[in-house]
């Protein structure tokens, strides 16, 4: 019989196929980096120069920083193979504490501005108590605590907001994200450097700390962590603690972005932040996921908003096309599970 010339064929074809996906589960960054790129070339060809000018790109930097923020701290709860849905209510509940404190009671702004910060701290913690210690799902305790931290913040601002005029005039500081500068054509502002600063601050702590590997490694699998001597407690603990004191942080960019401090400034960051890091790459298993993956999440969310506004479409076609990017990421994801078995 003839040699069957095929077999090398497939097997490197075979081969290949698995290198391939070997380096898609090493660098998850690489799809939501490829569908950025293709997102600007798309838009750019559809809308136009009106999209690839610097100033529309600033604007959507600017658009995404809030949710940028809040994803940043999704991202460490899902990378723990959690998930928060309490962080909108926490960061509206840290700047109402920021505002009420400064502009109400007379507290230096400065202490206020500590204050809410620590207040989405404590929010954190009081989601890793019951998670760590009373050993509660993270959605069921995150949905309640969302109940909880939304009806205290309308309890305590009474539905009113605090205007632009009355915070600039006691409490500038509580402001200070929202200053715009130019950089050439483009406009940025502080609270988009902020963003940046935080995201390689957080990128640092998870590549390049023992920490960080200690998170990454409760995710991906809790038993093998602790019997390697990890306090996955401890760990879940401090992940939940962080992530409110970056939803406090980014109640103050939300006062600095609209300007005022309003009990409905994050109606929908809960879904959008989930959104942002799913697009990115990170998976909802927890293990596997980065800081730069969710920053392009984010920012494809805002390039698709900003394109599809510009080409003309309604709102209502904006969040289907992110609807379809959502489920093409999960099952993009469930996807490479399976055949990396």
């Amino acid at each position: 019989m003839p040699a069957d010339d095929t077999a090398p064929l497939f097997s490197e074809r075979k081969g290949f196929g698995r290198r391939v996906i070997n380096v898609l589960n090493g660098n998850p960054t690489i799809i939501p980096m490829l569908v950025l790129i293709v997102g600007v070339i798309a838009f750019s060809l559809i809308v136009g120069e009106r999209f690839l000018h610097p100033f529309n790109l600033s604007l959507v930097l600017q658009q995404v920083t809030v949710i940028g923020v809040l994803a940043l701290a999704q991202t460490l709860i899902i990378l723990t193979a959690g998930i928060d849905l309490s962080v909108g209510a926490i960061m509206v509940l840290s700047s109402i504490a920021m505002g009420h404190l400064s502009i109400q009671f007379g507290v230096p702004p400065a202490l206020s501005l500590l204050i809410g910060i620590v207040t989405g701290g404590i929010c954190g913690a009081l989601n890793g108590i019951f998670i760590t210690l009373l050993r509660l799902p993270p959605f069921i305790v995150t949905l309640g605590t969302w109940s909880i931290f939304n009806s205290v913040l309308q309890f305590w601002s009474g539905g009113q907001t605090i205007r632009q005029q009355e915070i600039a005039a006691d409490a500038a500081v509580l402001q200070w994200t929202g200053t715009a500068f130019r950089a050439g054509a483009a406009q940025l502002t502080l609270g988009s450097l902020l963003m940046l600063g935080l995201a390689l601050l957080l990128w640092y702590i998870l590549n390049r700390t023992a920490y960080g590997r200690h998170i990454y490694a409760v995710g991906n699998d809790p038993t093998a962590a602790r019997l390697s001597g990890i306090n996955t407690r401890k760990v879940l603990f401090s992940v939940y603690v962080l992530a409110g004191l970056i939803c406090g942080i980014a109640g103050w960019i939300l006062i600095g972005r609209i300007g005022a401090v309003s009990p409905l400034g994050g109606a929908t960051a809960n879904l959008d932040s989930i959104t942002a890091v799913v697009i990115g790459g990170t998976s909802l298993f927890g293990g596997r996921g980065s800081i730069a993956g969710t920053l392009m999440g984010a920012l494809i969310v805002g390039l698709f908003r900003n394109g599809l506004a510009l080409a003309g479409l309604d709102v209502l076609w904006q969040e289907f096309a992110i609807g379809i990017l959502i489920i093409i990421a999960v099952g993009f994801d469930q996807w490479l599970r399976r055949i990396s078995v």
